[in-house]
């Protein structure tokens, strides 16, 4: 039975802060997690949800605190798709280009929301509302093509209906989204 008690930090840290606060919450996280074996994850979380991603700097302040090498934590950050070294957009949507999707036209939605959105697969479209992504499986085979857009699973996706599906994520003149 082990004795070690668990260490959860709590993020505490305002949208609004600048750099140096950021950077001095994340050293914070480091401080915590730098002497326990098998944190870089839990710390690159952290640091993720302080700084909204994790850009070379940010790597090497990590690297540096928890006594690993930057090729290291890049090779984690890289590896799992959860990390992104580029900011993120408001709104993340995936298509999904499994088997099941594929064959029924995930291709085409795709090809769609490139153009309608104006960006590649990875990119995040110029006013910072979305980020597109290809992902393997959403779990909804049986109802393909599905793509997802922040937690919400949409299937049978249509390449014709996607300006209506967008359109719940565009803000109205008052600043809501329709």
């Amino acid at each position: 039975m082990s004795t070690e008690k668990s260490t959860q930090v709590t993020v505490n840290i305002d949208s609004s802060a600048d750099e140096r606060e950021k950077l001095e919450a994340i050293q914070k996280v480091i401080d915590t997690y730098k002497d326990k074996e098998g944190c870089l994850i839990a710390v690159l979380h952290l640091a993720q949800e302080i700084y909204g991603y994790l850009p070379l700097e940010v790597q090497r302040l990590i690297a540096d605190g928890m006594g690993v090498t930057l090729s290291y934590v890049s090779s984690v950050v890289t590896f799992y798709s959860y990390f992104s070294m580029i900011p993120r957009a408001e709104h993340a949507i995936k298509i999904c280009l499994g088997t099941a999707c594929y064959v029924k036209g995930s291709q085409k939605v795709l090809d769609k929301l490139c153009s309608e959105l104006g960006v590649e697969v990875g990119q995040t479209t110029k006013d910072g509302r979305f980020t597109l992504r290809d992902t393997r499986c959403l779990g909804a085979c049986g109802l393909a093509p599905a793509m997802s857009i922040d937690d919400t699973v949409y299937k049978r996706v249509n390449p014709d209906h996607l300006e209506h599906i967008l359109a719940q994520y565009t803000p109205n003149k008052e600043g809501e989204a329709v």
